[in-house]
């Protein structure tokens, strides 16, 4: 029963939007929507490249930076901290998950922006405000970290000990054992809270949109402003609805991202179930 809800309330979003989009896909091709990249609803051109390309960025940006760092506190928090250490730690992980998303848009105008400009930029031999891609990576970073540390130490936590002993009583050295054993044995789990982490990093708005510049443009480096899809909707709905096809246009870009979210969580559970095979 809650899964035919759960389908029935996905099938109502994408007919709501896709019918919002429509008067766009009439007005222009799906193609020249896609591939193009100049974005002036006044002279009616929408193209959605930037912003496309915007998400893409920024979500690989966090991705690489959380993954690896969520491994490596995960397995240390369950492989080498102490009891205690591990009691105290993991509720403050916790908490940094409820912290409101503006607060930590906040924290990357006072801090990440400045560092980049003023620090990071100049050893690599760029100009930049400091509103960048890099930026918006970071902090998203930083926000999915909680959700990926906590569903990483519950995974890593269901390995048995049996398992672990005849790894080492094998001659394997402790981190041998994590790495050709209970990494091994855990990926799934580990994949499935990468996956999470990407989700909220997609459809989160407020704090890229503080931190990113927000210029449609198709960013070239890490140190180029750049304009996700949340944060087109948000920055511009309710605004300007007098220009002919702008809503639609913004009605698109909430189906596109839906789409794009609901498709990537689609096909991770299709390698999930294929690595949940193979185990």
């Amino acid at each position: 029963m809650l899964l035919a809800i759960s389908l029935i309330v996905i099938v109502l979003i994408l007919i709501g939007l896709g019918f919002k989009s429509l008067p766009l896909l009439h007005a222009e091709s799906l193609g020249a929507i896609l591939t193009e990249s100049v974005w002036s609803p006044l002279n009616g051109s929408f193209g959605f490249l930037p912003f496309i390309m915007g998400t893409i960025w920024v979500t690989f940006i966090s991705l690489i930076i959380a993954a690896p760092l969520c491994i490596l506190a995960s397995v240390y928090l369950v492989e080498y901290a102490s009891e205690a250490l591990r009691r105290m730690v993991l509720p403050l992980v916790n908490m940094l998950a409820a912290i409101p998303p503006v607060l930590y848009g906040v924290w990357g105008v006072l801090f990440v922006v400045p560092f980049l400009s003023d620090y990071i930029a100049p050893i690599v031999g760029a100009e930049t405000t400091g509103y960048t891609v890099f930026a918006g990576g970071i902090v998203l970073a930083v926000m999915i970290f909680p959700i990926m540390v906590s569903i990483m130490v519950e995974v890593l936590q269901t390995i048995p000990y049996e398992l672990k002993a005849a790894s080492l009583s094998l001659g394997a050295t402790k981190w041998e054992t994590i790495v050709k054993v209970i990494l091994v044995k855990t990926k799934p789990g580990l994949i499935a809270a990468v996956v999470l982490g990407i989700s909220r990093a997609f459809g989160e708005t407020i704090a890229v949109l503080m931190v990113c510049g927000n210029i449609p443009q198709i960013p070239k480096s890490f140190f180029d402003a750049g304009y996700p899809l949340p944060a087109l909707i948000a920055n511009n709905f309710g605004e300007m609805m007098s220009i002919p096809l702008y809503d639609s246009a913004l009605m698109f870009a909430a189906l596109l991202l839906f789409v794009l979210i609901f498709g990537f969580n689609l096909i991770s559970r299709l390698i999930l179930n294929r690595l949940e095979g193979k185990s």
